[in-house]
């Protein structure tokens, strides 16, 4: 087992010169967040008070081009192996034995490996965190739940199933009167940093927060900031993001702003419809907050220097459309209630993409991509390299001092990501071949500036050169058919490769 390896030496073999103290391997917090939209942080675009997380971008890199796999679930698996999702038989994700680990292979460079917040990569026994490579875990292992009492069942489930929620392998069933999920997940990362800063041991952190997927939950004080500030709308919000995003340099000024989606509605002016998004906000205000938190400890601990710090979402906003709470008339965002944003808002969330969560388009797979590293990352910088969720795990070897062509172990699957290190360095990374998604029929694949996406609705594949429409306005399919023909293909040779049962049709 590989410990404190030197993060110089290993960087300098491929030609990256970066300042950390020889005797250190930096210490890793990826931060998650879940179902949020693309421009809902004010450091891409948004309008929702998020000074800690801008904070990161001002002192740290901003991605324009990363990519997830448009579902929690999904992108969670490759996240954790550097692979595209291995399905069961159940056509769901999941981590099999053959797999390296992302906490497996922090373990194997010296690190402590902690989880705090979700998993949803199975809570039986064998598939917990603690038995697939992290040291700590604690919150959510299972989908969802309610922010205020994890114990409370499903109100959309006719069996009422109760989520798993629990630390390592204990289930927790009770929770405190005052308990709000990402706080508590916060309080759990804060002590472990303490424990592994007073150890003086490296750690990988996977803070991954729960906020701002449904149920809309959060608390009164963070809901009063947005009152009556989403009182002109949805299509009026996506226009004032756009023009935002423009003004900040996240996009150019010729992308344009994409077609209201066709599930969008008109605006009335409903105060329910404006709590929905008022309550949204709250979600990702308080999580802000929270981040705000662990950047004050690393500030205190004297460890800010040596962390590195990633943030990103799992997926786009979320268009789930229906209305189920606990208690007829409960208020939106308190504890009786469990609704969604509806696609309207999840529309406006993604500016200025199209589609949402569980798509192949732009809404559904691109991420805001934020990583701070003091003193080896330029501050305020910005990166075009398109990357993807598949990638992570072989950088944050590269990062950790290992190769994640030879230090896989035998028996484990080779990795199929690619080491995006040097982008943090400035240099923008040409991918080596295509990335690709599938979930349940809707399908993409994108290889340099060209992109192919396929709508299980409309059962058609359309053709996008992303440099030219980065909002996907245009469908060159007619004009392109040859290279509509290659990107295709590749997505078939792919799907056979994986075991999707879908082909282009």
């Amino acid at each position: 087992m590989k410990l404190r390896i030197t993060l110089v030496a290993a960087l300098s073999a491929v030609g990256i010169q970066l300042t950390v103290p020889a005797a250190n391997q930096p210490n890793i917090i990826l931060i998650m967040a879940d179902d949020m939209g693309y421009s809902d942080i004010g450091c891409y675009g948004g309008e929702i008070d998020t000074p800690n997380i801008d904070r990161l971008a001002a002192e740290g890199m901003r991605f324009r081009q990363f990519y997830n796999n448009a579902k929690c679930t999904t992108t969670r698996a490759s996240l954790m192996s550097g692979l595209y999702p291995q399905l069961d038989k159940k056509g769901k994700p999941f981590l099999s034995d053959d797999m390296l680990t992302l906490p497996q292979a922090m373990k194997l460079a010296g690190y402590r490996t902690i989880l705090s917040g979700k998993w949803h990569l199975g809570n039986s026994s064998g598939h917990l965190p603690i038995d697939r490579g992290f040291d700590e875990s604690y919150g959510l292992f299972d989908g969802c739940c309610n922010f205020f009492d994890p114990a409370r069942p499903i109100p959309t489930s006719k069996k009422k199933k109760v989520r798993w929620f629990g630390r390592n392998r204990t289930r927790i069933t009770e929770f405190p009167a005052d308990f709000y999920a990402t706080d508590a997940f916060t309080d759990h990362a804060l002590n472990e940093i303490r424990q592994a800063v007073a150890a003086d041991q490296p750690y990988f952190l996977h803070l991954a927060y729960t906020a701002p997927h449904f149920p809309l939950h959060a608390k009164p004080v963070d809901i009063e900031k947005y009152k009556g500030r989403y009182a002109a709308g949805w299509a009026a919000l996506r226009k004032e993001r756009h023009q935002r995003m423009i003004e900040l340099g996240i996009i150019a000024p010729d992308v344009k702003l994409s077609d209201a989606d066709p599930e969008a509605t008109a605006w009335t002016g409903r105060a329910e419809d404006q709590r929905l998004m008022e309550v949204y906000a709250a979600m990702i205000d308080c999580m802000d907050q929270n981040i705000g938190r662990v950047l004050s400890l690393l500030d205190e601990t004297g460890t800010a220097e040596n962390t590195v710090i990633f943030f990103l979402s799992d997926n786009g906003a979320s268009a789930e459309d229906y209305d189920a709470d606990y208690v007829k008339g409960a208020e939106i965002g308190s504890v009786d209630s469990y609704r969604v944003v509806h696609p309207s808002w999840a529309n406006a969330q993604n500016t200025p993409f199209r589609k949402f969560k569980l798509n192949g388009h732009e809404g559904g797979i691109c991420t805001p991509f934020i990583v701070r590293w003091p003193g080896n990352v330029q501050a305020g910088s910005w990166n075009d390299s398109v990357a993807h969720i598949i990638d992570i795990e072989p950088t944050l070897m590269k990062l950790a001092g290992l190769d994640p062509n030879t230090d896989v172990p035998a028996g484990k699957r080779p990795l199929e990501g690619e080491v995006f290190l040097a982008a943090f360095s400035g240099e923008r990374i040409e991918r080596s071949k295509p990335f690709f998604m599938e979930f349940k029929g809707n399908r993409a694949v994108r290889d340099g500036d060209w992109k192919a996406a396929y709508f299980n609705k409309t059962k058609k594949w359309e053709l996008f050169n992303l440099a030219q429409d980065r909002s996907e306005c245009v469908d060159l399919a007619a004009d392109y058919p040859e290279k509509l023909k290659a990107l295709t293909g590749a997505w078939d040779q792919w799907a056979e490769k994986h075991g999707r049962t879908g082909k282009k049709k």
